[in-house]
């Protein structure tokens, strides 16, 4: 019998250390639009206390602190909410983690670049919140979702697509687009199309008027924050002036505009069917998914 419960308080002291080193988190700090996503869609989102300034999603952050932007997060307010889980993403890493060290707080960061991260990301969100059935469910949907969407476009003409991200408002200076290895490019080629630009080393790049005239895509798909705004420019006007564009002559440069669409998260769905609907209606019109 002293053999046996000797056995036993080691088997209950080793039981409470892992415990202890790996308890669920109950008060978690994202601070990212797509961790915050992402913790909604594996079921964790109830225990968020708080969030960054550009998270929208779901509705109920909007009663939630804000604890800074996206490289700007405010360390004095995270230690202040005392989470015992920090969420970002990898290329914030290096705007925040020391400060978080420092304070010995405890934090993840998930890859965000290629559509393979963003199933990364969902699975270890859902380990390190102790939601990995329901991760693992967000992942098969979201698989399968997209595989749809692929079945639907796969013997479709593939369009060359020009994709930018970031440029000056009203203007093409300091224009960045998105590459072969970027999660958007990754949307662009399960929709049907692709990339027109070469592959970055990132998956973005800055690209001149002169390049784009070189590339000559057959469509433009332009990232425009707040172009739904009365203020806003109008895109296509901004794109005539390169009338000798195909896509331009064609009346084929769109502005997209929405709030999941700059996100790696789940809704990376989302962002693969407006894809779609610009490069391959037909596919949606005789119901292909």
């Amino acid at each position: 019998m002293g053999t046996l419960r000797r056995l036993l308080s080691v088997f209950l002291v080793a039981a409470l250390v892992t415990l202890a080193a790996d308890p669920i988190p109950h008060r978690i700090a994202s601070l990212s639009p797509s961790t915050t996503e992402i913790l909604y869609g594996v079921g964790a989102f109830p225990r968020v206390i708080a969030v960054s300034q550009y998270c929208s999603y779901p509705p109920e952050v909007a009663k939630l602190p804000r604890i800074g932007g996206w490289q700007t997060s405010d360390i004095e307010s995270i230690v202040a909410i005392h989470p015992d889980l920090v969420v970002l993403t990898k290329a914030q890493e290096p705007f925040i983690v020391d400060r978080l060290q420092a304070f010995g707080l405890h934090w993840i960061a998930v890859p965000s670049e290629s559509l393979a991260d963003v199933f990364t990301a969902i699975d270890t969100i859902g380990k390190a919140t102790g939601n990995s059935k329901q991760s693992a469910d967000l992942i098969r949907q979201t698989h399968a979702s997209l595989d749809n969407i692929r079945r639907a476009t796969k013997v479709l003409p593939r369009r060359s697509v020009l994709l930018t991200v970031s440029r000056t408002p009203g203007t093409l200076s300091d224009l960045y687009v998105a590459t072969e290895g970027s999660y958007l490019i990754d949307l662009v080629e399960i929709a049907g199309g692709r990339s027109a630009v070469a592959p970055a080393r990132t998956g973005y790049g800055k690209i001149s008027k002169e390049a784009i005239l070189t590339l000559n895509p057959e469509v433009i798909i332009d990232l425009v924050p707040g172009s739904k705004s009365k203020l806003a420019e109008h895109t296509t006007d901004v794109w005539n002036d390169l009338p000798e564009l195909r896509a331009v002559r064609e009346k084929h440069v769109y502005a997209v505009d929405d709030q999941f669409v700059p996100h790696p998260s789940q809704f990376v769905t989302h962002t693969a069917e407006i894809f779609e609907k610009i490069l391959h209606p037909e596919a949606l019109k005789r119901g292909g998914h």
